[in-house]
C-alpha cells in the first residue's frame, strides 16, 4: 500500500439485478470469443493423422514444447481475419493462420510466431499478412527476440492479389530491421519455405532445419521445370541437408520437430538476452482490494448509460488506490496516478465526453506523465469530443488538437484498453489504433465507430430532409407511404451496418486490436505488457548498420 493515497470506495452493489444482467451478457459473449479461439485449434487439429503419419507435431505443441513450463502466454491477434475468410459467423475461421504471442524461451521474454500448418497447409492468408506485420512491430518497439516457426505452403495462388504480393515486401524489410536493430531473429523451418517464403530464413540471424521436414528455394520443382526446363528434387534444391552442409542458409540440423525445438530453447539460452532485462512478470505489487469479478457488472450493453469509470480502475490497479489528478475539473476526464504490478502508471479514462476543460487536463497529465517517464494506460468509454455552440466557441478543436499532440508525441509506452464506447475522434483523443499504442485490447462489449449508429441514420435523416427543401419538396410521406417505409428501411439498414462494423469482434477480426480479452484478466494483461515494455526500454541492443548478413 502506498502511504497517503486514498484508496477507492465502491458504490458497486454487484448483486443488484441489473448488474447480474450485464454479467450473464458478457459471460454469453466471453463464450462465443471462447468457442472461436477454440474453433481455430479444433480445425487445425484434424490434420492430426497426416502429421502423425510424417512424424510432426502440431504447430500448437511445438509452441506448447517451445515455451518455458508455466510462463505465462500473452496471445495476440487470435481473431485475426474474423468474418473476413468467409462472412458467415458459423463458418469463419479467426487466427489468420496463424499463432502469436509473446512469453518466455529459456528465461528470455520473446515474441512467438507459429504458421498454423494444420489450416490450409499454412498458406498464408491475407490478415495472416497482416497480424504478422503487426507483432513484428510490437517485436521491434519492445526489443523482444523474433522466433518463428515455419511451415507453409506459401500465398494460395488461387485466390491472388497483387496487393498481398507488394505489400508481402514489408515481413522481409521487418525482419532486416529487427536484426539491425540488435534484436535476435531465430526461425525453425518445419516445412516448406518457397519463393517469397525462403526469405523467412534467408533473412534470420540462425536459421534450425528439420531433416527431411523442411525445404527453401525461390522456384520450387514445378515451377522450375516451367521457367527453364530443369529438372530437380526437393531435396536438391533446397534440402535442410543441402542447407545445413552446401549453402550455408541453415546453421543447425535437426532430426524431427522436438530436436529443432530444443536447438532453439539452447541458443536463445546461449544468447542470455534474458540476463539483462528488467524483471517483471506481474507477480509484485499489492492486490487489488476489489475483486476482479466486479468487472463483468459494470459495463452496460447501452454505451449511453453512465459509468464511473473509477470502479473500473479501483478493481486493476494495486490496493485499490487512485491518486486523482485535477478531479474538481474537467471532471467527465479522468487522470489517475497509481500502480499496476509494483509499477507506477498514469491512467486516463472517461465518465462522459471529453470537454474543454477534459482535453486541458488530459494534455497536462500527459506530459507530466512524460517528465516523470511512467507509461500511460487509456481506459476507452467515450462518445468523443464535446460538440455544440457553447464547445466550439470555447475552442474545442484547438484544446483537443493540443491533447491528440500530446497523446500521439508521448515519449512514454503507451497501452489502451476499448472497454466500452469509442467513438468519434474520442478513439484519437483516448490513443485509437491509429496512434500506435505498445499494446491494444479490447473487452467484448467494446464498440468503436465514428459515431452510434442510430446517431449516423438520424445524421442521415437530416441530410436528406435538408436536401428535399433545396429542391422545394415536401420534407417526406405520411406514415403509412411507401415513403416512409423506404425512409424506415434505410434508417434500419444504417443502424445495422453501424452496430455489426462497431462489434468488438468483427473490429479484432480487422486487426484494429491487438485481442479480446476477459475483463477480469485486465490488470495481468496490463502487468504483462507494462513489464515487456520496461524491459524492452531498459534494454541498450548492439544495433548495426544492416542485419546479420547470412554467410
Amino acid at each position: 500500500m502506498n502511504e497517503g493515497v486514498p484508496t477507492f470506495s465502491s458504490r458497486l452493489n454487484a448483486g443488484a439485478p441489473e448488474a447480474q444482467q450485464r454479467r450473464a451478457a458478457l459471460h454469453a459473449r466471453l463464450d462465443v470469443l471462447r468457442a472461436l479461439e477454440e474453433r481455430a485449434a479444433t480445425v487445425s487439429a484434424r490434420a492430426q493423422p497426416q502429421f502423425k503419419r510424417r512424424g510432426q507435431l502440431l504447430p500448437r505443441q511445438r509452441v506448447a514444447l517451445l515455451l518455458d513450463a508455466g510462463a505465462p502466454w500473452l496471445p495476440l491477434a487470435s481473431l485475426a481475419g474474423y468474418l473476413q475468410d468467409v462472412p458467415d459467423t458459423q463458418k469463419s475461421v479467426p487466427g489468420g493462420g496463424m499463432i502469436a504471442g509473446i512469453s518466455f524461451v529459456s528465461g528470455v521474454r520473446c515474441m512467438v510466431v507459429a504458421s498454423d500448418s494444420g489450416i490450409e497447409a499454412g498458406a498464408i492468408q491475407p490478415m495472416g499478412l497482416e497480424k504478422l506485420l503487426r507483432v513484428q512491430e510490437i517485436a521491434l518497439q519492445n526489443r523482444l527476440p523474433f522466433v518463428h516457426l515455419v511451415e507453409s505452403a506459401g500465398a494460395n495462388l488461387m485466390h491472388y492479389r497483387v496487393e498481398e504480393f507488394v505489400r508481402g515486401g514489408s515481413l522481409f524489410r521487418n525482419l532486416a530491421r529487427l536484426s539491425a536493430a540488435g534484436i535476435p531473429v531465430i526461425t525453425l523451418l518445419h516445412g516448406s519455405g518457397t519463393a517469397g517464403g525462403a526469405y523467412l530464413p534467408g533473412l534470420s540471424d540462425v536459421v534450425i532445419m528439420v531433416q527431411h521436414r523442411a525445404h527453401a528455394f525461390l522456384a520450387g520443382p514445378p515451377l522450375l521445370q516451367a521457367a527453364t526446363g530443369e529438372i530437380a528434387t526437393e531435396e536438391e534444391l533446397g534440402g535442410a541437408e543441402m542447407h545445413t552442409a552446401v549453402s550455408g542458409l541453415g546453421e543447425y540440423l535437426a532430426r524431427d520437430d522436438r530436436e529443432a525445438i530444443g536447438l532453439a530453447r539452447a541458443v536463445l539460452a546461449a544468447t542470455d538476452w534474458g540476463a539483462a532485462g528488467v524483471p517483471g512478470d506481474g507477480a509484485q505489487g499489492t492486490e487489488p482490494l476489489l475483486a476482479a469479478d466486479d468487472l463483468l457488472t459494470l459495463m452496460p450493453d447501452d454505451l449511453r448509460q453512465p459509468v464511473d469509470m473509477r470502479e473500473i480502475i479501483a478493481r486493476i490497479v494495486d490496493g485499490s488506490q487512485l491518486l486523482e489528478f485535477k478531479a474538481r475539473h474537467g471532471a467527465a476526464t479522468l487522470c489517475v496516478q497509481a500502480r499496476i504490478a509494483g509499477r507506477p502508471v498514469g491512467l486516463i479514462s472517461n465518465n462522459g465526453a471529453i470537454d474543454v476543460a477534459g482535453a486541458n487536463k488530459a494534455t497536462h497529465f500527459i506530459q507530466w506523465m512524460c517528465q516523470l517517464g511512467q507509461p500511460i494506460v487509456y481506459l476507452q468509454n467515450t462518445t468523443g469530443f464535446m460538440v455544440g455552440r457553447d464547445s466550439e466557441q470555447g475552442g474545442m478543436i484547438k484544446h483537443g488538437s493540443k491533447m491528440i499532440q500530446a497523446v500521439a508525441n508521448a515519449t512514454v509506452a503507451q497501452i489502451t484498453i476499448q472497454c466500452g464506447a469509442s467513438f468519434g475522434a474520442g478513439n484519437y483523443g483516448m490513443c485509437g489504433r491509429g496512434y500506435a499504442p505498445r499494446f491494444l485490447f479490447s473487452w467484448p462489449g467494446a464498440r468503436t465507430a465514428v459515431m452510434g449508429g442510430e446517431q449516423a441514420a438520424r445524421t442521415m435523416q437530416t441530410i436528406t430532409r435538408a436536401a428535399r427543401a433545396r429542391k422545394g419538396l415536401p420534407p417526406g410521406a405520411d406514415a403509412n407511404s411507401p415513403d416512409s417505409r423506404e425512409s424506415q428501411d434505410r434508417f434500419d439498414a444504417i443502424v445495422s451496418m453501424f452496430e455489426s462494423q462497431a462489434d468488438a469482434f468483427h473490429t479484432s477480426g480487422l486487426l484494429l486490436d491487438d485481442g479480446v480479452i476477459d475483463p477480469r484478466e485486465t490488470r495481468a494483461v496490463l502487468a504483462f505488457c507494462l513489464a515487456t515494455c520496461a524491459e524492452g526500454d531498459a534494454r541498450a541492443p548492439r544495433c548495426m548498420q544492416f542485419g546479420v548478413a547470412r554467410m
